[in-house]
């Protein structure tokens, strides 16, 4: 990290010169801030009251974080009796978040304000990812030119946050699955490639957080992501948090043994639910069966194309009605219901939320899950579940890497606060 606090713009050593008394009221601006960008426009009352202060000094923060250009007046609350309180809330571009979602064959990337708002409209590069560690310089190109394009103010970028698939570990910074010659360390690597500090998370993951603070997650306190690729992902959220595991490799399903003498899976097992739930699966079995001489809208694919075939092609041709491409996707959602039965039988989670490129089948994926999940799980459990599908979509994992930023550094300054 920058010794400038981009938060503030306080510079580091001043923070560990300060007095008591002045870091204490660094760490209660550092908490409003959290406060709000967590919880959105709010009250002196609501604000007070959550950060455990008196009326006055709450008044004091606030009025001092408007001079800095921070917050701002967001309108009335409701009223409890007397006037409409005054509602407050961070000012739109404050700071801003470089979020890069790395999908198996494309990058996105979009720059975002402190209020989630895009500022930079989202970019697409095609690009495969792999163990091959020289596509970060591609990325660092194609991140350079979408900060050079936004015409924001630098200066106030707090930091990148970059998800992927793959088994990445939270401590050490290793894609097991991509981007691993010997033991890389993605986020150091990537902080000598830009001047500002990086977060990394699994694709999974990151979307998780995302349901959690903006989507049909907000307020559950046992919910489950199932995102719907390439690959098949799981995130957990128990009592209200976002549940990673001992190293951050939790929520692997697609990798739970699930067809005896299967068809061999890339992680080097047989039989794997991604085997026959996935976009792999689906664009394997498209293939076969066009090549087996099935009779289909996609048989105008020949050659190449149908090699390079994806799922969004077949669920293009679902919705023209194409018998071959719904029974695919059928058979796909039978599958995938059978594993998720599972998880309502181990996890009894209120909510499953489906994401992901197979999910915008919408209902040709829906509700062959549901029939499945009805036959292989026990009525009393799935009875309150409810199945839904993103409404976060493709997005997901960009809004999750948005949060991941300023979560970790608001944390890192509250500690340099109380150090």
């Amino acid at each position: 990290m920058s010794l400038t606090d981009p938060i503030l713009g306080t510079i580091d050593q001043d923070i560990v010169d300060m007095g008591n008394v002045d870091r204490k009221k660094y760490a209660q601006k550092i908490s409003l801030i959290k406060q709000l960008y967590e919880n959105g426009p709010s009250s002196i009352l609501e604000l007070f009251t959550k950060l455990g202060v008196s009326h006055p000094t709450c008044q004091g923060l606030v009025a001092e974080l408007t001079v800095l250009d921070l917050i701002e007046k967001k309108g009335k609350g409701i009223s409890v009796g007397g006037r409409k309180p005054d509602l407050y809330g961070l000012k739109d571009g404050s700071y801003y978040v470089v979020s890069i979602d790395m999908e198996r064959f494309h990058v996105r990337a979009a720059i975002f304000d402190n209020n989630n708002n895009n500022v930079s409209g989202i970019r697409q590069l095609p690009l495969s990812i792999s163990k091959d560690i020289s596509v970060l310089n591609t990325i660092r190109d194609f991140i350079d030119a979408l900060i050079r394009d936004s015409d924001i103010n630098t200066s106030k970028i707090l930091g990148i946050g970059m998800s992927m698939p793959g088994l990445i570990s939270s401590e050490e910074y290793i894609n097991y699955t991509y981007l691993s010659e010997g033991d890389f360390n993605l986020k150091e690597n990537l902080e000598q490639m830009f001047p500002y500090p990086v977060f990394i998370e699994n694709d999974v993951k990151s979307a998780t957080i995302a349901e959690s603070r903006h989507g049909l997650a907000k307020d559950r306190k046992d919910a489950l992501v199932v995102l719907l690729d390439w690959g098949i992902g799981l995130g957990i959220i128990m009592d209200g948090k976002v549940r990673k595991g001992a190293k951050g490799f939790s929520g692997e399903i697609g990798h739970m043994p699930f067809v005896d003498d299967g068809a061999l899976c890339y992680c080097g097992k047989q039989g794997c639910l991604e085997t026959v739930a996935s976009g792999i699966a689906l664009a394997r079995m498209v293939k076969e069966g066009i090549k087996s001489g099935q009779h289909s809208l996609l048989n105008r694919l020949s050659g190449q194309e149908i090699n390079e075939i994806e799922p969004h092609i077949v669920i293009e041709a679902a919705n023209q009605g194409d018998q071959f491409a719904i029974s695919m996707l059928s058979k796909l959602g039978n599958s995938l219901g059978k594993g998720i039965a599972t998880l309502i039988q181990l996890f009894n989670p209120e909510v499953i939320i489906l994401g992901g490129k197979i999910a915008e089948a919408k209902q040709y994926i829906t509700i062959p899950i549901i029939q499945s999940i009805n036959t292989y799980s026990m009525a009393k459990i799935r009875e309150d579940t409810k199945v839904t599908l993103s409404e976060l979509r493709r997005d997901a994992s960009l809004m999750g890497n948005i949060s991941i930023v300023i979560d970790g550094i608001l944390e890192a300054q509250m500690r340099k606060a109380n150090s």
